[in-house]
């Protein structure tokens, strides 16, 4: 298979109209370029020029400098990048595309959407030459292709920039949302109520580390939370475990909602009433 052969025949995705505008937000409003930081790296940019001015505008701003068009062009005629950007005139026409900068982030999201389908692209074309040019198997091409489009992925997730201000704002209204409700347990409840009454229940991005000796139980605790979160206030859960299979985790969970002794049933001594009880959770479990 040829290069030429995984070339499109058009422009990649862009919209240069929300770049200007964008880089137009930040001569208007020096603030604007935090809102712009959450979304938005120079290699957003798809023209080359744009992304000149972002990296010129963030440097100014690591320097503690005004970002304006005296300082702006300044900067960018040091770093020989004035006439390469379309010199001040085109920086000029920059603040008149826009009369505000109130609509920074929705335009900073655009931006990002057309890189990320650029991305995606990018990813697809190199994804497809691995196949044709390599000798690769077919599960390494698969691992190489499930990585590529994972590293996409993760910047669709959550943005690596906050602004302070943001954050104040959403904890705030997390305050007087958890001030209206007046509950012990604000988070998803483990199921055992002295902990829930020390933590307030498992709360969302919470990592939490369960510690001890071996054979101390924290397998068993661990799964009798994870039991509780899916059985009983009907969560979502998923388990990982390097130390048992998928059908060891299973039994042991069966055994814990039906009540029952494990170490008899893995011996295979099962009374009559087990198999009802065992039969009711194998149920409530497949929910």
């Amino acid at each position: 298979m040829k290069e030429s052969d995984l070339k499109l025949d058009k422009l990649p995705p862009q919209n240069i109209e929300a770049e200007q505008s964008v880089l137009g937000a930040i001569l208007l409003d020096n603030n604007a370029l935090y809102s712009s930081f959450e979304l938005i790296t120079p290699e957003d940019f798809y023209k080359d020029s744009h992304k000149k001015i972002f990296i010129a505008m963030t440097e100014l701003l690591e320097k503690n400098e005004a970002i304006d068009l005296i300082t702006l062009t300044d900067h960018l005629r040091k770093k020989d990048h004035l006439d390469a950007i379309g010199g001040v005139q085109y920086l000029t026409s920059l603040t008149s595309m826009i009369p505000t900068s109130a609509n920074v982030r929705f335009h900073s999201k655009i931006v990002r959407e057309k890189s990320m389908v650029r991305g995606l692209l990018r990813s697809v074309t190199d994804i497809a030459r691995n196949v044709y040019e390599t000798d690769q198997d077919a599960e390494e091409l698969i691992d190489y292709a499930e990585k590529t489009i994972f590293d996409l992925s993760e910047r669709r997730i959550s943005p690596s920039f906050s602004v302070l201000k943001d954050v104040i704002k959403d904890s705030f209204q997390m305050i007087e949302h958890l001030y209206d409700k007046k509950e012990t347990v604000t988070g998803v409840p483990s199921g055992f109520k002295e902990l829930d009454e020390m933590t307030t229940g498992l709360q969302k991005s919470d990592l939490i580390i369960i510690g001890g000796r071996p054979s101390m139980g924290k397998t068993a605790f661990s799964l009798n939370i994870a039991q509780h979160v899916g059985v009983n206030m009907k969560e979502p859960v998923a388990v990982f475990s390097l130390e048992m299979s998928k059908e060891q985790l299973a039994f042991r969970m069966l055994c814990s909602e039906a009540m029952v002794d494990s170490n008899n049933i893995r011996k295979g001594f099962i009374r009559k009433d087990d198999w009802h009880k065992l039969t009711s959770a194998a149920g409530k479990l497949a929910e």
